[in-house]
């Protein structure tokens, strides 16, 4: 049965230019923003479906601000009075904070507080935090990111993920990577174990007794992980390593290997390794990309759930307590499900590169 026909979205000029005004904000007003998105695009003659594909929201969200327009036109876009007591602040007042917080930074360092704001602003200090909280602002918190520069990262992501997602049949894929310089440590003083109402507790300084590197491959579709470790992470070490790959893994089955560009996977040692091996296929990851190789999520977990908070006090002692949560892990080993595509990645990045680099 045929859908049910959309109502054509026109625009007058003034309409359009408030809209592209508002579209082009690069920081305040984000949500106004996106809707203005929508409707443009909308403007277009598209489809809520391809509309949604294209900006990243669901269709539902197309549908209702698409409606909401059509009935009151561009006021239909801005947030409506909420029920309670009415607002004391000026929505001009609101929209200031705002602006100023994300689009300034005080003579005196390198955010706003909110005793800072409301001296500027000749608001009060809760009144400026609830408008913060409104509208999700959190000056004092910063996030890190890092993208990559490889200029095959386009090519690699489809290389990677195609094998996470489609691998090849009589094959198996192991993801592989180190976990070089795991340190040994002890606490200086005595642990207190945790009781009911207070965390365990455990002094702040400690004293080291040596190192370890753990080289492991992560068999992407059995969550099985073959792992060693040694005492130093050289080429040498890396070569005895796909040594313990190449007797784990049956003679008829073609090896996929997913590793990064580290200088101790390109030696001379072990491109001659691989070139008297046939079978044995290297898949390298971009650069600066280590979230694309799955074996990185199992050391997180070893982290997580051995090494962070445990006291070893010697190298020893920690190979012993890595290789014991190694054994468990295989004993009852669960892949890591991959769920997106390469196209989903590249748009999500395309989408995080477009948005942070508007200009101002």
């Amino acid at each position: 049965m045929a859908g049910r026909r959309l109502e054509a979205l026109t625009l007058t000029d003034a309409e359009r230019s408030e809209l592209t005004a508002l579209a082009s904000r690069p920081r305040t007003a984000q949500a106004l923003a996106q809707r203005a998105r929508i409707i443009l695009a909308c403007a277009e003659g598209r489809e809520n479906k391809v509309v949604s594909s294209e900006l990243g929201v669901h269709a539902m969200t197309v549908g209702k601000w698409r409606r909401r327009f059509l009935a009151e036109r561009v006021d239909g876009l801005r947030d409506e009075p909420r029920p309670g007591a009415p607002r004391t602040v000026e929505d001009a007042r609101i929209e200031a904070v705002i602006t100023r917080t994300l689009e300034s930074q005080p003579d005196d360092a390198t955010h706003w507080s909110s005793r800072g704001m409301a001296r500027d602003s000749g608001l009060s200090v809760s009144t400026v935090q609830r408008i913060w909280r409104a509208f999700g602002l959190k000056p004092h918190r910063q996030e890190t990111f890092k993208l990559s520069t490889d200029p095959d990262f386009v090519a690699k992501v489809r290389d990677v993920v195609g094998l996470y997602l489609s691998p090849p049949e009589h094959a198996v894929v192991l993801s592989v990577d180190e976990k070089s310089q795991i340190q040994a440590l002890d606490r200086s003083q005595t642990v207190f174990p945790m009781r009911p109402g207070q965390a365990e507790r455990r002094s702040h300084d400690y004293v080291r007794h040596g190192t370890t590197s753990l080289f492991a491959a992560l068999d992407v579709a059995t969550g099985q992980v073959i792992g060693k470790c040694y005492p130093r992470h050289r080429a040498e070490e890396f070569r005895r390593f796909l040594d313990e790959i190449e007797a784990a893994v049956p003679g008829g089955q073609e090896v996929h290997l997913i590793w990064d560009n580290y200088a101790t996977h390109k030696t001379a040692t072990i491109r001659n390794w691989l070139a008297k091996r046939p079978r044995w296929h290297v898949h390298l990851t971009p650069t600066s990309s280590s979230w694309l190789n799955q074996v990185e999520r199992f050391f997180a977990l070893l982290t997580e759930r051995q090494i962070r908070r445990g006291v070893h006090r010697s190298a020893d002692e920690l190979e012993a307590a890595i290789n014991a949560f190694l054994d468990q892990h295989n004993a009852n080993p669960r892949p890591f499900k991959w769920v997106k595509s390469a196209d989903d990645i590249l748009a999500a990045i395309e989408r995080f590169c477009t948005y942070n680099t508007s200009p101002t």
